[in-house]
């Protein structure tokens, strides 16, 4: 090869687009709140116990954060239980589901994707970037497929170098 030959990333110059889940994490800390310390013998709610739990506990320490509420414990939680954790961790907290850390990622990628503008994507290839360094469930994959689908001309996953195709529009 010729040393006055440019070389050319034909990637960078391609209408490829690229889409990383990762890109539109939020910052912020995930924290798993267990109600089961709270329960007498880590069995039964007693209400009235509870609930000077909860209205004694430092709620502010969620500031910013997203939070899952579960109970660990084999037992039997009333909803409103649930509910009362959630009622004092929302003023603070940037996220409160009931469930696990799973399910609080799933449920921030289903918002998070619901605010994207997929108008660049159309008639567009694009590659769903595949490593990703963050906790990025297997459900955001799934929401991001079903925006893509209705406007992408092809849908890939993996990297540039090295992709699976997904889907490939009939148009």
């Amino acid at each position: 090869m010729n040393q006055e030959e440019e070389i050319i990333n034909r990637v960078s110059n391609s209408v490829l687009k690229t889409f990383d889940l990762e890109e539109i994490y939020p910052e912020g800390e995930r924290i798993l709140f267990d109600i089961k310390e709270w329960l007498f013998q880590e069995l039964i709610l007693k209400e009235r116990d509870f609930r000077v739990l909860v209205k004694n506990h430092d709620w502010s320490k969620y500031r910013k954060s997203f939070v899952a509420v579960t109970c660990s414990a084999d037992a039997i939680i009333p909803s409103w239980a649930f509910m009362l954790i959630a009622a004092e961790l929302t003023p603070f907290a940037n996220k409160v589901v009931i469930g696990d850390l799973e399910l609080l990622e799933t449920v921030i990628y289903q918002e998070l994707l619901s605010f994207v503008d997929f108008k660049e994507f159309a008639d567009k290839p694009v590659i769903i970037k595949g490593c990703a360094d963050k906790p990025i469930p297997n459900s955001a994959y799934a929401f991001l497929i079903a925006k893509l689908q209705p406007t992408a001309k092809s849908i890939m996953f993996g990297e540039a170098c090295s992709t699976v195709p997904l889907y490939k529009s009939k148009k």
